[in-house]
Parts: structure tokens; C-alpha cells; sequence
């Protein structure tokens, strides 16, 4: 975990975010110049239903305090339940965290539109001080 120029940690958060709907409201974020921690790293995807378990744990192994998922809830273009097997992952990927050794608060889940600037920023504000609650990441097992 990093910290802020006053001390105050900053964790590490890597976001999953959809192409073509949560994307450009995380740009937004970005281009609005709206504050949450510049410990944020984003990295693309299609689609969120098709992140997999493992690419969370690896994310948690190699050094992020926490994974957000930036789903594109009902306004997926590929699959009209998306949601709900991006739900589905998250469940299967905090099972997989909770036998590693890692909380499974450290896994978050929410829609993100593409003018969802605000939200954005608010969801990864208050993640940060959620992750600053559960303290340093724990060593995985094994």
C-alpha cells in the first residue's frame, strides 16, 4: 500500500473495465479531473462476464490491495445476462480469495454507465477507505 502526501495509505485498486460502456466513464472520471486515488490502475476488457476467477487472485498475489469490477449491468452489448455472470465470477472468485487467505471485501462489483463520472469516482473513493479499514493485504497461502 502506498500513501498520500499527507501519510495516509492509498491502496492499490485494479479496475476491470468494459470497452465500450464503463470505459469512457471512468475517462470521464479522468478528463473532469474528479479526485479518487491515484493508486488506480484500469485494464479494458470486452466484457465483464468474461473475466475469470484467477486473473482477481493473480491481481491480489502480485501486489493489489483490491479489485474492483466496472460491470456493464444491463447495457452489455454482448450477452443479455451479463450481469448476472458477472455476479456469478464475482461469487467463484471470493470462494477462491477466502481459501487463499484474502477477504473477500477486497472484491467489488458495480455498474459503471459511460457518463458514470460521479459514481466512479465515489465508488473508488469509498473503496479505497473500505480497503484502509481491512488493513495490508495478507501474504497468499501456498
Amino acid at each position: 500500500m502506498g500513501h498520500d502526501v499527507t501519510g495516509e495509505p492509498m491502496p492499490r485498486i485494479l479496475v476491470f473495465s468494459t470497452n465500450n460502456i464503463s470505459d469512457p466513464g471512468i475517462d470521464l472520471a479522468g478528463s473532469r479531473h474528479l479526485h479518487y486515488p491515484a493508486t488506480v490502475s484500469v485494464l479494458p476488457v470486452p466484457c465483464s462476464s468474461g473475466i475469470k476467477p484467477t486473473w482477481i487472485l493473480h491481481a491480489l498475489a502480485t501486489g493489489q490491495d483490491g479489485v474492483f469490477i466496472a460491470s456493464d449491468g444491463e447495457e452489455c452489448s454482448y450477452l443479455p445476462d451479463c450481469a448476472e455472470r458477472t455476479a456469478g465470477i464475482v461469487t467463484r472468485a471470493q470462494a477462491l480469495m477466502a481459501e487463499q487467505g484474502y477477504e473477500p471485501q477486497r472484491l467489488k462489483m458495480a455498474a459503471v454507465c459511460s457518463v458514470c463520472a460521479e459514481p466512479f469516482a465515489n465508488y473508488m473513493r469509498e473503496f479505497a477507505a473500505a480497503l484502509n479499514e481491512l488493513g495490508p493485504r495478507p501474504v497468499p497461502v501456498g
